[in-house]
């Protein structure tokens, strides 16, 4: 009995492993992690790993991109809109450094992705061999964490710690580099789920005193204001967030990535914060006596000079990251924690309030705002089409139901502004590196992500250039992409700033562009171009009934600016109209 009980044991291990090369342990490591896309560029260092994607083509969908800064773009798309991990995956060297600005845009957005990326063989590391680069070092100040694996029996405990370190607590980017050798190499396969990290904790414990000391300040508050960042959608707390305005009756404001987390229209949502915000959340930030702010960072672009930012308020900070307390703002109680158990717990302690003079008080602004700004942006009676109407017709059409991925610079100011959401997960961009390119690669993976959802890129002239070649991935891979050029033939935003801060002095800003038109037909994706206010409506209807990709240019006034502004380094009490 103990000999079959034995040999029953053996069985059962031989049975949990199998010997195979390092180069298939990637992509069934990467299919135990529930991978099923991935978005690349092959080339020599990584061809083992691409040679064992082919075999496993029906499990594992590869998308080849046309530029691995592309890949890594749509990883973070895919991520953004499915709460997933994003993979990309490429070459060493040159391949490497091309996923950097993908990866740099992640870290400081907090977005999950994994990128696999090839090295040279491990007895040729520090050789400066063909296409060698220290793309771990490289990548350091970028990653949440990275590693170079150069054992193929470490192939799978690496892929596991890169998923659990890149989706746990405050997400960000993982580079696991590996070489060629450990690729051919081969190992007793048994792939295991990372469950935890030594000395790293991802969520902090929430200290209900803390809870306490919030809700005390809340409920004493006479003018309290939230502002929500992406904290509250990457810990999927719109359900708290929403039940804690309500019940506390407090204005609620949002930066750009934590835009749609709660509704456009919604009674309570008081707009956007930051440089181009609107006019009364920026103005009264120096007037409400508590700030709440969740899951946001108090970057500078949203506090505008610190020396004189809410210092009459007192400062509640909800965050994930101990490391962003008192970063940047000074806090009275700081709250550490997932902000969904977070929350949840601070609406058991609150009073149900309302503070109905306090919200009339950001209404006379908007009043304010609308007839100074909006109105013209959104209405023009003026010759040339603004970027505001063309999103105002977006909005018609989708019914604020679509999923908008933005790029770059004033028209990105000009969506998050104007553009209307029902539901979560709606608004992607890049916001704290502001990365141009990013609208197109990122805006295939989020409609590879959710196919069921209208999936709308709103980029400039400009930065539509930096990746226009994803055009081939769109037609070879026929996702259904709506593409929108708000084309003002110029880089706007820093043209919009060299006129009013360097004398009109448009140095390097315009741009003689190409016919967009017939390089979209190039690719076989229909195309249109708009040149007057009678025919935008009918084109953008066009185009949200395609179920195919389509490309739609619209010609806009070259020197129309975006207002409110707040200048760089000036008081958020100093936001412009005009």
């Amino acid at each position: 009995m103990k000999e079959t009980q034995t040999i029953n044991k053996t069985k059962n291990v031989a049975e949990k492993t199998q010997r195979i090369t390092g180069s298939e342990a990637v992509v069934r490591s990467l299919m135990a992690e529930g991978v099923d896309i991935l978005y690349g560029y092959p080339g020599g260092a990584i061809m083992p790993v691409y040679d064992e994607l082919y075999k496993f083509r029906d499990q594992i969908h590869h998308v080849l991109t046309r530029h691995e800064q592309g890949a890594a773009h749509a990883a973070q798309g895919y991520a953004r809109i499915s709460g997933k991990v994003g993979v990309a995956m490429a070459t060493s060297g040159p391949g490497a450094t091309n996923l950097i600005t993908g990866i740099a845009d992640a870290q400081i957005d907090s977005t999950p992705i994994v990128c696999i990326t090839g090295q040279v063989p491990s007895h040729l590391l520090g050789s400066d061999a063909f296409q060698e680069t220290d793309i771990v070092g490289i990548s350091t100040p970028v990653t949440k964490w990275n590693c170079q694996v150069t054992k193929a029996e470490d192939i799978p405990g690496a892929i596991a710690k890169a998923f659990y370190i890149a989706k746990s607590g405050r997400p960000g980017p993982v580079l696991v580099d590996i070489t060629k050798d450990a690729q051919f190499g081969e190992l007793d396969f048994k792939y295991e789920k990372c469950k935890g990290v030594r000395s790293y904790i991802p969520i902090p414990k929430t200290d209900p005193e803390t809870i306490n000391a919030a809700a005390e300040l809340i409920n004493k508050a006479k003018k309290p204001m939230i502002v929500w960042g992406q904290g509250v959608i990457l810990g999927k707390a719109e359900v708290e967030l929403k039940a804690v305005i309500e019940k506390a009756g407090i204005p609620a404001a949002w930066t750009i990535l934590g835009a749609s987390a709660l509704p456009t229209s919604h009674r309570l949502n008081i707009g956007m914060v930051g440089m181009h915000g609107n006019y009364a959340p920026n103005k009264l930030t120096n007037e409400c006596d508590v700030l709440i702010a969740i899951g946001m960072r108090f970057d500078d672009r949203v506090t505008g000079s610190l020396d004189t930012y809410a210092k009459q308020a007192k400062i509640i900070h909800f965050d994930i990251d101990p490391a962003e307390i008192d970063k940047n703002v000074k806090t009275d109680v700081a709250v550490l924690g997932n902000s969904k158990e977070s929350l949840a717990m601070l609406f058991d302690a609150l009073n149900k309030n309302s503070h109905e003079s306090w919200l009339q008080e950001f209404k006379d602004l908007y009043a304010i705002e609308f007839e100074q700004v909006i109105k013209g942006d959104i209405n023009p009676t003026k010759e040339g089409l603004t970027m505001g109407e063309v999103i105002k017709q977006i909005n018609i059409e989708s019914k604020g139901n679509a999923a908008i991925v933005s790029d770059v610079g004033q028209h990105q100011m000009i969506t998050c502004r104007y553009a209307k959401f029902n539901q979560t997960k709606s608004n992607i961009t890049s916001g704290g590196l502001g990365t141009m390119g990013f609208a197109l690669p990122a805006a295939i993976g989020a409609k590879m992500a959710a196919p069921e959802r209208e999936v709308v890129a709103i980029i400039g002239d400009g930065g539509y250039q930096m990746n226009i070649q994803e055009l081939g991935t769109i037609f070879q891979q026929k996702t259904a992409v709506k593409i929108v050029v708000l084309n003002n033939e110029f880089l706007g935003m820093v043209r919009q700033w060299q006129q009013l801060f360097f004398d009109k002095r448009y140095a390097s800003t315009e741009m003689t562009n190409p016919n967009f038109v017939a390089i979209a037909e190039g690719y076989y994706i229909k195309a249109k171009k708009v040149t007057k206010r009678e025919e935008l409506a009918d084109a953008v209807k066009e185009m949200m009934a395609s179920k195919e990709s389509y490309f739609l240019e619209v010609c806009v006034e070259k020197e129309d600016n975006v207002f409110p502004m707040i200048p760089s380094g000036a008081s958020v009490s100093d936001v412009r109209l005009s």
